[in-house]
């Protein structure tokens, strides 16, 4: 936990945003794998370690704004806790670390909530992702279950959001503490790799390393030579010459901030020609939408910058035609960059994206395209000094959606499907960092990971 300044300091800026009503923040429980006591790894609630820093399962706490009043809500361990699982900290002592001088057993939350509501108390709480708490929000405040997201506070919602997406200092320190494991993770698979290996084998000497740091993956360890499935899981696959790996991964710390990187490298010391021009055109994309970072530049056109960058490049290849800006405007390149340029980043490796994209990633400026391709844009809105977010472009060919678009003849004008014969087994290129918008342009957050075709090839001879 940081100290209980912070988490002090944390809830009077929210207090400010909110005038009244009462804030409910559930935390998380432990969910059973195949039984109840045989658990997933805990993982608390984002929201609930910002205001309250306590990472314990079945705990919550309410706000209650008329009342100027904050409450900590949890169990007291019995014997069979601590048998099982060791000793932990009085409520009272929690709630010291918290900042929060009342605290009171979990049981007494329901009566409580249900008291206030009685009395038409405006309750305001988030939108739900786990069904207990959706139960547990629909059972309090007798909302019937289904319109639980529904009801979701959008005031509370916004202030969350407008507080949570500029960072502090020592919330940046966290995520370069993140990107220092991170950077082992990456630089480690990205040495090793060997032909006749395995996937899982790197996935595994990955993953181990964001453990021994103490803290967690950030996100499932994604390492593959499949790199056109943009979130590919798989890892049964056995490494042979000619291959690309794909590895996006990144570590999480003991406080929960996250890093999230990726890079792209031959199974040889060496890019074939064919790779090496590819991989060019996204270095350079990545590369120019990084420089172009600054207050006030809205991330939509950043992404479709980098989106003419791809296509310009990949049609001085020929392997599209016609006008580039134009093929962007009507979405022709999308088959070859099929996501959005990056998101916000920070507690989640996705962040606050449980409240909705609508308020993290677009606010009151802009609306969700439907455009293929741009409609998988997490993040579109101005950025402002504070921000960290993810820059991460790609080219993938992924050979159903080219066979796909071909038998359907869209974008004759500006794909040249005759030579993209030549790359069905390519995969795919990604490259990946993380950015912190500050007063003037950017800062790229951990340490230098090779990416050029030099850095990389010399880590690979390097075997």
């Amino acid at each position: 936990m940081f100290d209980s300044s912070i988490y002090k300091s944390r809830r009077n800026q929210l207090k400010q945003k909110m005038k009244s009503g009462l804030l409910l923040f559930l935390g998380n429980e432990e969910v059973g794998m195949n039984y109840k006591d045989n658990v997933y790894h805990f993982r608390q609630d984002s929201h609930f370690l910002y205001y309250f820093g306590l990472d314990y399962p079945g705990m919550a706490a309410i706000m209650d704004l008329d009342k100027d009043q904050t409450i900590i809500f949890g169990e007291e361990y019995t014997m069979d806790h601590v048998i099982w699982m060791g000793n932990r900290l009085s409520l009272e002592e929690l709630g010291a670390l918290a900042g929060v001088e009342s605290v009171k057993l979990d049981n007494e939350l329901s009566n409580i909530l249900k008291n206030a509501n009685s009395k038409k108390q405006t309750i305001h709480f988030l939108p739900p992702y786990r069904k207990v708490n959706q139960f547990k929000i629909s059972e309090y405040l007798n909302i019937p279950y289904k319109q639980v997201p529904e009801k979701a506070s959008e005031e509370f919602i916004k202030a969350i959001v407008a507080q949570r997406e500029i960072k502090s200092a020592e919330e940046i320190a966290e995520m370069e503490k993140a990107l220092d494991t991170t950077h082992r993770m990456q630089t480690t698979v990205m040495r090793k790799t060997r032909v006749g290996m395995t996937e899982a084998v790197m996935a595994g000497k990955a993953e181990g390393i964001a453990v021994s740091a103490g803290g967690n993956l950030a996100y499932p360890v994604i390492l593959t030579k499949n790199g056109e499935i943009l979130h590919n899981h798989y890892h049964g696959n056995t490494f042979q010459n000619g291959q690309l790996v794909l590895g996006d991964f990144g570590a999480e710390t003991a406080r929960h901030y996250a890093g999230d990187i990726t890079r792209t490298f031959p199974v040889d010391q060496q890019f074939t020609q064919q790779q090496k021009e590819i991989y060019e055109i996204v270095l350079k994309a990545e590369m120019e939408a990084i420089s172009s970072l600054r207050p006030g530049i809205a991330y939509r056109d950043v992404h479709l910058e980098a989106s003419r960058i791809i296509a310009r490049g990949l049609t001085e290849l020929g392997l599209m035609k016609g006008d580039p800006e134009e093929a962007v405007a009507q979405g022709a390149h999308a088959l070859f960059f099929p996501h959005g340029l990056g998101h916000q980043i920070g507690l989640d490796v996705h962040d606050m994206e449980d409240l909705g994209e609508k308020y993290v990633g677009y606010g009151e400026q802009f609306t969700r395209s439907e455009q293929f391709g741009l409609r998988a844009l997490r993040l579109a809105k101005e950025l402002k000094p504070g921000f960290v977010l993810t820059v991460e472009p790609g080219i993938y060919f992924i050979r159903a959606l080219i066979e796909q678009w071909e038998a359907e003849g869209k974008f004759l004008d500006f794909i040249n499907y005759d030579a993209l014969k030549n790359y069905r087994h390519f995969g795919g290129i990604r490259i990946e960092d993380n950015v912190l918008v500050t007063n003037s342009g950017f800062k790229i957050l951990g340490k230098p990971i090779p990416k050029s075709v030099g850095e990389v090839e010399g880590m690979r001879q390097a075997l």
